[in-house]
């Protein structure tokens, strides 16, 4: 879940909470967040394809008219991008007025976040990846840019935001705690500092007074593909502090000295990591250029 700015206090506990007439218990936490927490449930016979829902508890309680107008957005979105296969499904929002709480019912992905799956369970890393990195990113890819194409943007595109299912071959987007439907923000500095572009963060030759949503979240795809391939990071912060990214804005071709990436997939994140977010790939050139790669690593 998505952190959040002047969140309210600390959340009760409703394991054993029974909602939906009775219906759905909740019998354990899956996740916190700064405005709530993530719970499991039996889905006793419902559409759930594991048997099981996550049900995203947000809490009402000491939230004024913006911070609830927040809530709402983010319940609109994810209900509009809940059509495409590669979102987690919302399948039911409960908002009675005299609950503290909203209850957001959404398919339960049991194999965690893609973060786990690339940090501990390093299940791309191995010899031959290389068609299931094109898979799995293809999948994201697909989301963002349905999203896109009905005005949704996320802003808070990372690993830990990727869900996924049968082992990490299937992949969902979900959080969008931060995401809008503008399509330029003057929100700087909104999302992970990890994945956001330079110009998120105010621009680095000069103050930006605003920045291109769509683009930044083509960045933030751009890093989760250097993490696909090589399990990390390409840098802590897209910012002329950082040393690394500071080398490869003298030299755009450092990122092969440190990674073990292959000449295509160097070519394609140098077509994402622009410093002018005009200058950036678009998600549909993007798609075809994923597909033509024959190797993200060096053979």
């Amino acid at each position: 879940m998505a952190p959040h700015a002047d969140a309210p206090g600390p959340h009760k506990n409703l394991i054993g909470h029974r909602i939906a007439d009775g219906r759905l218990e909740l019998v354990s936490v899956l996740g916190l967040g700064a405005y709530g927490v993530v719970y499991l449930a039996p889905s006793n016979g419902g559409s759930a394809a594991t048997g099981f829902y996550a049900v995203k508890c947000l809490s009402k309680q000491g939230l004024d008219a913006r911070q609830r107008s927040f809530q709402r957005r983010e319940i609109m979105l994810h209900t509009i991008a809940s059509n495409h296969p590669s979102v987690v499904t919302l399948h039911r929002v409960i908002d009675a007025p005299e609950d503290p709480c909203v209850y957001v019912i959404l398919d339960y992905c049991p194999d965690g976040d893609l973060f786990s799956m690339i940090t501990e369970h390093q299940r791309y890393l191995r010899a031959a990846m290389d068609s299931l990195i094109k898979s799995v990113f293809c999948q994201i890819l697909d989301a963002v840019e349905f999203c896109h194409s009905y005005g949704i943007y996320h802003r808070d595109l990372k690993p830990e935001n990727i869900l996924c299912l049968q082992g990490g071959n299937k992949v969902v987007l979900a959080d969008f705690g931060l995401a809008t439907g503008e399509k330029s923000s003057t929100d700087f500095g909104c999302g992970s500092t990890f994945y956001m572009g330079p110009e998120c963060q105010g621009g680095i030759t000069s103050r930006l007074s605003e920045y291109s949503t769509a683009a930044n979240d083509v960045w933030s795809l751009g890093v989760i593909l250097v993490n696909l391939i090589c399990g990390r990071n390409p840098w802590k912060q897209a910012c002329t502090a950082d040393e690394t990214f500071r080398e490869y804005l003298r030299r755009p071709d450092f990122l092969m000295d440190i990674l073990p990436i292959s000449e295509e997939a160097n070519a394609i994140l140098k077509r994402i990591f622009t410093v002018r977010a005009d200058w950036r790939i678009n998600t549909r050139d993007l798609r075809k250029l994923i597909h033509q790669v024959r190797h993200f690593t060096v053979t």
